[in-house]
This record gives structure tokens, sequence and C-alpha cells, in this order.
């Protein structure tokens, strides 16, 4: 029968299903098979031929033929996980029972009636015909589960049979052991299987379907209490699914083993169409799923009661994944994920001579997202990462990203996975010390040219993030500067461009109108001036250009201390800012030639979808103060109440307290506007840790000054050399604590994550559009 006839005869079940009113028996085999028996459709005909409107009107009109429709094709795939899918017939029926139950199940989650439909048994639905089978069957969602886990180690359908011999030994599906099935060498698994066509297809439609299961998290809005659990997630990743270990590991290594260059070869992807790709997405999709699970568990590495290997209660959480990911351990494992990803990342950057030679993949947010999860649920791996410069090849793609996404409000999600991730690394002094390597490798990015290091990259795209991004960006300010806090006591020295960045940065945010026009925006003078006092004490000797840049720009300081602080002078400076709310957008000095190959930010195209975020966390419950003691180990700041020391107090007090009063207050007045007053500027002016500074400009200013006046200098390279052989040792005030703060998990970020990564799959699955037109709740949808 030709495939034009299959469509017409399931197009002509469909309409059957959609006009009868009376239920079809559940017996009536000849009435269901014609969905599933001899139809060649594809996933896309599927989605074609069942229109939306047809399945609400079933599940309105007649919902008993859709409960049978949903329970017939779960039977089909468990008889199919059964037999082991011998016959051609067998897979057929398999692959279009899957796709039926893809195109329907997001209907079922829209509608709160239906939720509980898979989670329910059905009744008659046990093996055999004996009596006491009804007792012990499985809830539906429970079936599907575990028959696509079965499926997907099916041999001969989405995996190599082992066996040379003939077909009359089928291997037993339950005794066949998947460990020795999984797809794809690295962790734990030494074997790299013939790669094969039809089995990555095959693999890609079940993962859909998987997937598909799982995002009954879309239709339930988000929660302030992120500990809902998906249940479909939770029986999947549980004991009850045998193939839990070979699955994770499968999913884990096919992403990272890809390599989407094809070998090294340019081209190569143009004479070879990459089936591969759509399997690797899905599978990276799957997994960040099925880790979507609160950080705020116990951890393996001790934290726990007992000891890890008490057999009693089972080390970390009960979710198999995260579990599986959190014990990997060995360096080779560390090596090959990190490698792995890293090679995905950088993909899009690759820049060569030849337009087009390589592929360029789509997959990057959600590479974020699993590298993210990896960092949090394994902190071996987090160590790992910062042990060598390797983390560097994680870094510079994510600045790319960020430099590459600043205008575009359809990318604000990535900004932010972006930002956490470095906010995340800057925890720890590794990742300062990795900063100090020299950028040599010249990525495409619209900023300017200079020699220098790490350090220097990610201070000049910050800074372009701050002066020239849109403006749904500005709640990330906080987060970028403490990334910059938290490495500068390591960074041993900073190029010309990047100091003079910091100081414009600080020039903009010290403007009057600046600070008196929110309730944090003093915040970021405090992050800047900790950055330069963590560089005086602990690096000056390297850093004769900050140093410089700090006394060119000294006014600047004097302007900060001298802040006025009466009602009218307040009054006025609100008055100048609705005249120029475009501060920022000026920069300090022409900005030189790009580096090649790079384009200028651009917005979202018109008619971009995008979907909505819950807002992040202040920077505040996002961190926790720990202070670097002299061995370098951190210990926890508690927030102990605030005793009025005088210069003694440590340099970046911030005057949380005063401000949350006085926000209260104002927003209890005039309806939500800001309004400040001279009691909440004094509050926070008294504590601006300037000391330092002042100090070192007290002892260096006149000599500068003396040596312009003596040789006549207009110089710049002969106060440089004056300043490189300077030292202030005994001149400044005692060194503060280094302080660091540090990321810490909670429900609010877990949220956040949830809706960015649902978000991220809705958008990624357009062909076919799995939750197009669908009513979900999680998020919004909106065109840009």
């Amino acid at each position: 029968m030709g495939s034009a006839d299959s469509k017409l005869n399931f197009r002509k079940a469909v309409i059957q299903l959609t006009t009868k009113t009376q239920p079809v028996e559940a017996t009536d085999d000849a009435f269901w098979d014609q969905f599933w028996a001899d139809t060649a459709t594809s996933v896309q005909d599927v989605f074609a031929l069942v229109p939306a409107a047809e399945i609400r009107a079933v599940r309105e009109e007649s919902p008993s033929n859709l409960a049978t429709l949903c329970y017939k094709a779960v039977e089909k795939l468990v008889q199919g996980a059964e037999s082991g899918c011998h016959s051609e017939k067998e897979k057929q029926i398999v692959l279009n029972c899957s796709r039926l139950l893809t195109r329907v199940l997001p209907y079922i989650f829209e509608d709160p009636d239906w939720r509980g439909f898979f989670w329910s048994t059905v009744p008659g639905a046990g093996r055999g015909a004996g009596e006491d089978d009804d007792e012990n069957a499985r809830p539906l969602a429970e079936s599907l589960l575990l028959a696509i886990a079965d499926l997907l180690f099916c041999p001969d359908f989405t995996v190599q049979s082992h066996r040379r011999s003939t077909v009359d030994s089928a291997e037993d599906i339950h005794s066949l052991d998947s460990c020795e099935y999984i797809w794809e060498a690295g962790v734990g698994f030494a074997h790299s299987p013939q790669p094969n066509y039809n089995h990555d297809m095959n693999r890609m439609e079940l993962l859909k379907l998987l997937l598909t299961c799982f995002s009954e998290a879309m239709y339930l809005p988000p929660a302030p209490d992120s500990s809902s659990v998906n249940p479909w997630v939770q029986f999947f990743c549980s004991t009850e699914n045998r193939h839990a270990l070979p699955l994770f590991t499968s999913l884990l290594n096919t992403v990272c083993a890809y390599d989407p260059v094809g070998y090294g070869i340019p081209y190569n992807h143009l004479l070879f169409s990459d089936y591969r790709e759509p399997l690797v997405e899905e599978a990276a999709q799957v997994l960040i799923v099925t880790l979507d699970h609160d950080g705020a568990t116990p951890t393996v590495d001790g934290t726990t009661t007992g000891t890890a290997m008490d057999d009693a209660d089972p080390p970390g959480p009960e979710n198999l994944f995260v579990n599986y990911l959190s014990r990997i351990h060995r360096e080779e494992d560390f090596q090959f994920i990190l490698k792995g990803i890293a090679r995905l990342l950088s993909n899009p950057l690759l820049q060569t001579y030849l337009p087009n030679s390589t592929k360029k993949i789509q997959f990057h947010q959600e590479l974020l997202v699993l590298f993210w999860k990896l960092c949090d649920f394994n902190k071996k791996f987090l160590f790992f990462v910062l042990k060598t410069s390797d983390v560097l090849d994680i870094l510079v793609p994510i600045l790319y990203f960020l430099n590459d996404a600043r205008a575009d409000q359809s990318r604000v999600g990535l900004m932010h996975i972006g930002v956490f991730i470095l906010l995340l690394l800057s925890g720890e002094r590794n990742f300062g010390v990795r900063l100090n390597k020299p950028y040599s490798v010249r990525v495409p990015m619209d900023i300017p040219v200079f020699t220098g290091t790490h350090a220097d990259l990610l201070i000049v795209v910050f800074h372009k993030i701050i002066t020239s991004g849109h403006q749904r960006l500005q709640p990330l300010f906080d987060c970028l500067l403490t990334i910059v806090v938290n490495v500068s006591p390591y960074l041993k020295s900073l190029s010309m461009m990047a100091a003079n960045k910091l100081l414009h940065l600080l020039e903009a945010f010290s403007t009057t109108w600046f600070l008196f026009s929110a309730a944090q925006n003093h915040h970021l003078v405090f992050f800047l001036l900790e950055v330069f006092n963590n560089i005086i004490q602990y690096q000056f000797d390297g850093n004769s250009n900050l140093v410089y840049a700090i006394i060119r720009k000294r006014s600047v300081f004097h302007q900060l201390a001298n802040l006025p602080t009466d009602p009218p002078t307040i009054h006025k400076a609100l008055q100048r800012r609705r005249r120029a709310p475009e501060a920022l957008s000026r920069t300090s000095s022409q900005e030189g030639v790009s580096m090649e190959g790079s384009h200028p930010a651009a917005p979202a195209e018109p008619g971009t979808l995008k979907t909505s975020l819950v807002a992040t966390p202040g920077i505040e419950k996002l961190t926790e103060k720990s202070q670097v003691s002299e061995d370098g180990t951190l210990r926890s700041l508690e927030p102990a109440p605030q005793q009025n020391s005088a210069e003694g107090s440590p340099a970046s007090e911030e005057p949380s307290q005063a401000w949350r009063e006085q926000r209260r207050l104002s927003s209890a007045s005039a309806g939500g506007q800001w309004n400040p007053t001279s009691e909440w500027v004094l509050s926070w002016k008294s504590k601006l840790p300037l000391q330092t500074i002042m100090r070192l400009l007290q002892v260096l200013v006149p000599q500068v000054e003396k040596i312009c006046i003596d040789k006549g200098l207009t110089d710049e390279s002969e106060i440089l050399r004056f300043l490189q052989h300077g030292t202030l040792v005994g001149l400044l005030p005692v060194p503060h604590p280094i302080l660091i703060r540090k990321y810490q998990a909670n429900s609010g970020t877990a949220m956040w994550f949830r809706t960015y990564m649902w978000g991220v799959i809705y958008l990624r699955n357009v062909d076919p559009p799995v939750w197009y037109d669908t009513d979900v709740k999680l998020f919004e949808i909106q065109r840009v």
C-alpha cells in the first residue's frame, strides 16, 4: 500500500474517532489497529493529520474514546517491549504509537481534569485474563515509561544486536543486560558501537516521546516552593527503571562524544547530512530535564549523616540520574565530559576562512544547563574544571554568547545562565588565578582588540554588556560586578584598556542622578570600590595601569567622598535624570578596531518568539559571604548583628538594612515611586570604603605631579615606569580580609532554572511543534 493510501486511511480513522459519540470498545481491534497497524506515516504526518481542535473535541465530547486510544497505544508499546520488536511490522507499530502519543499527551496535560488519567490503573488491563491481575496493574504512566526504557535498549531496533547467529536464538529481552548496550563510549563504557542511522532515528522518536511525558511540568504555573516533584521524572529515574544507569550513561556519552565538525574535514557536514545532531540535541534535553532537582539536597561528599557507604540510607537524592551524576569521580571521565562540552560550546565560535565550512550547532543553551548541573551536583567535577586552564575553554564561549546576545531581548535567559555559571566559578579562588593566562586566541567578538589576559577579556565584555545591553539586563549588573569582586584579589596585571573600562563604570555609576534614582544603585559603587581595594591591597605590584587610571580619574573619588546629602541637591539630581536617561551609553574612549570576523550584537528578528522567565533572586539571596583565611580556606560569614564600628568595619559592608527599610517606607508612601532621603544617603555614604584609595592618592599624586613638573612630561610611559617601581608598603591601611560571595542554591534559582529550561525546550522543538499552541502555564510566550 502506498504512503498516500496509508495517510488517507489514518486520516479516516482520526475522523471516525472524532465523530463517534458512542464509546468504542477497547476490544474492537479492527477499529484501533487503523491508527498504527499499516500506516507508514512520519511524525510530521501525524501532527498534520491529527489537528489540535480534533484532539480537544474528542477530549471534551467523547472522553472515553480518548482514554481508550491512549491506553491501547501504551498497550502496543508494552507488547513491543515484551516481544523485542523482531518483525518490521512490530517496529512500525511501536513508532506509530509513540508518534501518536507524542501528539496527544500535551492536550491531556493542559486539562487539569485529565492530569491524573495516566496515573490511574485501567480496569481489566492486567496482562493475563486471571482474576488477581487488576490489583497489581501498574498505573498507565509507569507502564509507558518502563516500555520506553526497554525499547531504548532493544537489539536491532535501537541498539546493535550482539548475537551473530540466526533469528531463532532471539535474545530474551528480560535477561538482556542493557549495560552492554550503552550507545556510545565515554563515562564507564569503552566500546564505541558502529553508528547506525536507523537506530539513531528510532532512539530519537522514543526520546521525543519521553520528553513529552516529562513536559507535564509546562502545564503547571511556577510555584514559589519549587519542591513540586515531576512524577514522570521521579518514576523514570527511580530504582523501578532497571535501565536507569545505562540510559543515563548513554545520554551523557552521546552528548559529550559528539563532534559536529566531522573529523576535522571542512564541508564534511554538507556531504553527509548529519543525522547525529538531532539525536544529540534530544539526548541533551532529556538529560537536563531528568536532572531538574533542587540542589538543596544533601550531597554525597560526606555532608550527609552517616558514612557514604551506609546501606540503610543510600546517599544522595532518590533521583538516580542526579545520584549517578554526583558520583562520577574518575579523572578520565571528567576529562571526557569537559572536553566534549568545551568542544560543543566553542563550535559556534569557529572562525575559518572558508565560509560555511563548519557546521554550527544550535543547542548551546542546553549544554550550559548541563554544565551548570554538573558543577552544582558534583563538586569534584567543579574542582577538576578549575584545576587547569581548561576552564578557559568554557569561559571564552560563555563570554562570546553574552557579548553576542546582549542586544537581543529574546535571549535574556541565555544572558542569565551565562552569568550564573561565571558567578558559581568565581566563588573558587582557582578561577581568579586561571584568569591571569594571556588571551591570545582571537574569537570573533565586537570588542576592541587588546593585548592582555583572560581577566581583561572578562572585564571588557562585562563593560560592553553594561554600557550597550538592553534595559532588561539591569538586574544582572550586581551579578556581573560580584564576579569581578570575587576574582579581583588574584588579578596580577590589568591592561590599560580593562583599567579604563572599570573607571568608566565607576564614573557612570557614581553620578548623583544614578545613585539617587533607585534603592540599590549605590551597591554597584560599593562593588567597584571593593575591586579597586582588593587589587591595591593584594596585587599592587603588577597593576601600575590601574593605579595610573585611578590617579587620572581621582576627581571621581573626591566627588564620592563629598557626595551631597541635602534634600534640594538630591531633588535637583533626580530632575536631571529625567532629561538624560541614557547615561551609560557614552563610552570614555573611542572604541578601537573590533576583532576580526565579528558582527555587532543584533536585536531579535521581528516576530521571534520568546518565553517569559520568573524573576531571579537579588544578589544577597543568590550568594553567601565567605572570608578567605590566611591559608586560602573559606569560612562562611554568618550575617552578624551590625555593630557600628568605625574605620575597622569590613570595606564591603553592604548597607542592606538601610535601603530595605527605606524601600518599605517609600513604597508605602508614593505608590512605589522611589523617593531618596538625606538619612538614606547618609546611611550608606558613611560606609563607602574609600580609605585605601584616598591614602594611595595622598601619597602618589604629589610624586606623579613632581615628575611631570620636573621633566615637563606629558608621556605616560615615564609615569607608568615610576608607578611600577613604587611601593606603598606601610603606607596603606591594614589589608581587609578578602570577602568572596559564593553562589548558594535556593528555591528561587531552582524555579528560574525550571522555567528557563522548559522555555528553551519549547522553542527548540518546532519540527514537529510538540507544544506549540497548547495552553502552557509555566511561562508566557511572547512575540518580540
